[in-house]
């Protein structure tokens, strides 16, 4: 017998007062996930219903039905596989109230979510915080701290967007990485593995600017200019680094500053221009996988959709007898 008898089953409502009951207390489960849990068991309860089923008795082939059926209503992969979640939590409860001998959720898969692309700035979107970020380095009113922290942030900017360094690689950056006839800096990156990422002239003349800066200013508490840190970006006020926080506290007041909304701007969007920009304009994927410092080209591949692009356009545009 796969369930209680039909005289004893108890109504999918009293089941999921007991499921949403032993959630708030033996997990902790606050009003918003309890309200999630009750309005998708109860849309599974309501369809169970129209078949002539309940939670008790509803057997593996019953939810794939449902699943189908949300799939027919237009749900979306990431609304099935909640709905999905939820039923394997109530059927594992009701397991282990001894309400039901066996769980019919248990081999269900879900749908596959596609992993979202990342978030990219046009060219021209960074080519506006580029000249932003330039104007307010050279501004004359500025007052010598002012001018200072301008010159890091157009530094920083230039440096992330011509290497594609993860954000904790670029604020760690060395003081040696500024060396004028550097062509390539090295990098630790994730698990302290060491990668060669080639400088372009911009961001090599910014570094420079910045250097000959730092070196020239000096502190008001301390006898040592900030020339003395270690660091290529040191912290102010305090030893250390810059933090990955106040860069990019900085990097979206820059993009207001810009014309450009602050929450479509980050370090790691940053990163992601570098990379798509880079396959748009024809680089391999396994070159662009070597500077990013990814350890599996699967993780590259979610520019995949740039190169696909590229490759349509180029399609468009040369075969002998494509659409003009």
């Amino acid at each position: 017998m796969r369930a209680r008898s039909s005289a004893n089953k108890p109504s999918d409502t009293k089941l999921t007062g007991l499921f949403l009951d032993m959630l708030a207390a033996e997990q902790g489960a606050g009003p918003n996930t309890l309200d999630a849990y009750r309005r998708d068991l109860t849309d599974f309860s309501e369809f169970l219903g129209r078949i002539g089923h309940t939670f008790a008795d509803a057997e593996t082939q019953t939810l794939r039905d449902y699943l189908a059926d949300l799939d027919t209503r237009g749900f979306k992969s990431t609304s099935v596989a909640r709905r999905l979640s939820a039923m394997r939590h109530l059927y594992r409860f009701l397991l282990n109230e001894r309400i039901r001998t066996e769980d019919p959720a248990a081999i269900l898969s879900g749908p596959k979510r596609g992993r979202g692309l990342p978030k990219v700035l046009s060219i021209a979107d960074v080519d506006r915080m580029l000249r932003r970020a330039k104007e307010l380095s050279e501004a004359e009113d500025a007052s010598s701290s002012k001018r200072l922290r301008a010159l890091r942030l157009y530094c920083l900017l230039e440096v992330l967007y011509a290497t594609g360094l993860r954000v904790s690689e670029l604020v760690a950056l060395p003081r040696t990485a500024a060396k004028r006839d550097a062509r390539m800096i090295v990098v630790r990156g994730k698990g302290n593995k060491e990668r060669l990422v080639p400088l372009n002239e911009a961001s090599r003349q910014a570094m420079a600017d910045y250097l000959a800066a730092t070196e020239a200013a000096k502190t008001e508490k301390k006898k040592d200019s900030l020339a003395a840190s270690k660091w290529l970006f040191p912290s102010f006020g305090e030893s250390g680094h810059l933090t990955r926080q106040h860069f990019a506290r900085d990097l979206k007041e820059l993009a207001v500053a810009s014309g450009l909304q602050a929450r479509l701007v980050s370090p790691h969007v940053l990163r992601h221009a570098f990379a798509s920009h880079l396959l748009h304009n024809g680089a391999d994927l396994r070159i662009v996988q070597t500077l990013l410092g990814h350890t599996d080209i699967s993780t590259t591949q979610i520019y995949t959709h740039v190169v696909e692009e590229r490759l349509k356009s180029l399609v468009r545009d040369l075969h002998p007898l494509a659409e003009k």
